[in-house]
């Protein structure tokens, strides 16, 4: 099964590749999200599928991420195809075939139960993300592609090392070297706990720069505020649940070998100022894509926290993977219709986005109310699985600092927020040119367009509309297979 949803993606972005019409190439796209998904549902449904040999298997937390993965690269891709009917005047062949192999490389780094084999999944989907960013082919999308593979090459380089450190504690464990998981776990007593600890660290700061953690974020606001709207969806939502699960793997081999104290306080610390360092630079934000790139960052810390604090916030962990991509696929693509339709990402130039787009202006803040934690939405549900499992760990310091660091970030959102949903759009108050002239866009184009160039259509605006409803869904009453899916993950973590 994983040959499948591996090699069909891939496949089809060869195919992508060789098609000479631009207009047909887009098809692909919901048509790889339909077939990996249906591959996913199977696999899920018949466990025989998910055992193919040493190296690849589907285990419990793989499961998780799995369909989390599937479930947003479908709508997303219902979406890009829309997405590039309004972008007709941009090449999309490379695009559509980079975003055609990304689910194939990521289901790639969750089927992976080797750890040098993970570690060139993830290479592989940063090598096929990084042309994703450079879409716009302005100078600021290049700048941001290069910050982007030179931060992230470092990040995964230092996790290349934390892998052979890992392989030599092994080794003066008295061990044959592997990069084997599962030997790994079987063997985790007997490794050598210096040589553990340093690659634990190795593996956080390589991994968590994938992630978007703090400090290592600082390829995040210019990728994610130059890319389109869909790719932030994918980076958001998927590819960075893909590096935290590469992590998890990480922190179960050490907390195997007894060393939960430390790498307990290790995670906790890198969440709560990857969450502080997100309210701050919220605050005052101008740029509603950056914006969304620091709720990012903050929402891997919040997964580092709830991973830090172990056992009681296991399951709302892992329901945060889920309920954090749904909603980042919900306001990236809501904020992709507002930067269409505005042609600007700076609230000096966007508000009154209600008026101008509705149902996408709409979206964009009940976006902002679900990322933010309030009810009744899934979010809410999931970080507050968060903080009861903190106080009964007993950290009621560390459920105090996180309470407040969420409603720092409510606040900073709220501002920038606000400020592009309400108001009366510029052409309408006459600040701003009028309407047909020339002007240069974000992108740093030329663009002559009407201010009602772009108006929300069904292919924009229904797989928000469906993200929204799953948003919903998990905040009122989770599914039975979705339920059981997440209490064998908490099962097969607590076990080693």
């Amino acid at each position: 099964m994983v040959y499948l949803q591996v090699g069909i993606p891939i496949l089809l972005a060869v195919v992508a590749m060789l098609l000479p019409s631009g207009c047909h190439r887009p098809k692909l796209l919901p048509a790889a999200g339909c077939v990996h998904a249906l591959l996913t549902f199977a696999v899920l449904v018949r466990p025989e599928y998910a055992n193919q040999n040493d190296w690849l298997s589907l285990d419990p937390l793989g499961r998780v991420v799995l369909l989390s993965v599937s479930v947003l690269y479908l709508l997303c891709s219902f979406y890009a195809a829309g997405y590039l009917r309004h972008r007709a005047e941009r090449p999309n062949r490379v695009f559509v075939a980079c975003l055609l192999a990304f689910p194939g490389l990521l289901t790639l780094v969750i089927w992976s139960q080797h750890m040098g084999l993970m570690w060139v999944a993830i290479e592989g989907t940063t090598l096929m993300s990084a042309p994703l960013i450079y879409f716009n082919k302005s100078a600021r999308s290049i700048e941001a592609t290069w910050k982007y593979l030179m931060v992230g090459s470092v990040g995964i380089a230092l996790a290349l090392l934390g892998t052979f450190f890992l392989a030599y504690s092994a080794m003066q464990g008295g061990q044959v070297p592997s990069l084997d998981f599962r030997t790994f776990l079987r063997t985790a007593p007997d490794l050598s706990k210096p040589w553990l600890r340093a690659a634990f660290v190795l593996l956080l700061v390589g991994y968590g720069t994938k992630m978007g953690l703090a400090p290592m974020h600082t390829w995040k606001p210019d990728a994610y505020g130059e890319a389109p709207g869909v790719v932030g969806a994918l980076l958001a939502g998927g590819m960075t649940s893909g590096a935290f699960l590469a992590l998890t793997r990480v922190w179960m081999v050490c907390r195997a070998a007894g060393e939960s104290p430390f790498i307990s306080r290790l995670l906790m610390g890198i969440g709560l100022f990857s969450m502080a360092t997100a309210a701050v630079f919220m605050l005052g934000q101008r740029d509603f894509k950056r914006m969304l790139a620091y709720s990012s960052v903050e929402h891997m810390g919040i997964l580092a926290l709830g991973l830090g604090i172990g056992a009681p916030a296991l399951f709302g962990m892992l329901l945060h993977i889920w309920t954090n991509a749904m909603t980042k696929g919900m306001l990236f693509l809501s904020a992709g219709n507002l930067h269409r339709a505005y042609g600007s990402r700076n609230i000096s130039q966007v508000s009154g986005a209600l008026r101008r787009l509705p149902l996408s202006g709409a979206l964009f803040l009940i976006g902002f109310l679900a990322i933010t934690g309030s009810p009744p939405f899934g979010p809410f549900v999931s970080e507050f699985s968060i903080l009861m499992g903190a106080f009964e760990a007993g950290r009621y310091g560390t459920g105090f600092l996180y309470l407040s660091l969420l409603l720092l970030v409510f606040i900073g959102m709220g501002i920038t927020v606000m400020h592009v949903v309400l108001g009366v759009p510029p052409d309408e108050s006459g600040e701003h040119e009028p309407s047909g002239k020339e002007f240069l866009n974000d992108d740093g184009d030329k663009d002559r367009r009407r201010a009602d160039a772009y108006r929300d259509d069904f292919r924009t605006t229904a797989p928000i509309l469906v993200f929204l409803g799953l948003v919903l869904m998990l905040g009122f009453f989770l599914p039975a297979p979705l339920r059981r899916i997440l209490e064998e993950a908490v099962s097969f973590l607590t076990k080693f």
